[in-house]
């Protein structure tokens, strides 16, 4: 399965020296065996044992995608009806509106509020205009 050299392949020696054995393996989930690319024994290591260490690498993947992380705080809005040029404009009128509302706040005000008020104006301006999917 692996292509490596007879001497990475053998995991154990005979007492005489001679002999070469395969004996010892790592087992995995067959639906988990595209994760594992590379095995072989490693002679070098001293385990004081007639055994080889066995070393797998194994690619680690991840059980949550972005999409999946992304979907649970995000609502969906109709973007279909902005192709309509009335419900376009009046979008339009409650964007400004908001902004211009916007304009006379604080500049002391913390950056993260800021960004909270801005994101709550598209939001509400997005439900009311253009309704949920």
């Amino acid at each position: 399965m692996f292509p490596h050299q007879n001497i990475h392949k053998y995991t154990s020696t005979s007492p005489d020296g001679k002999t070469h054995n395969q004996i010892d393996h790592i087992l995995i989930d067959r639906r988990r065996h595209s994760s594992v690319p590379d095995m072989q024994s490693f002679r070098g290591a001293d385990c004081d044992t007639d055994h080889y260490l066995v070393i797998a690498k194994v690619r680690e993947r991840s059980a949550v995608g972005k999409q999946a992380a992304q979907r649970f705080d995000r609502q969906r809005f109709n973007l279909r009806k902005l192709n309509e040029p009335e419900v376009r404009e009046q979008y339009q009128i409650e964007i400004t509106n908001k902004f211009a509302a916007l304009e006379n706040l604080n500049d002391d005000e913390d950056v993260n509020r800021t960004w909270e008020n801005i994101k709550e104006n598209i939001q509400t301006s997005m439900k009311e205009s253009l309704g949920l999917h």
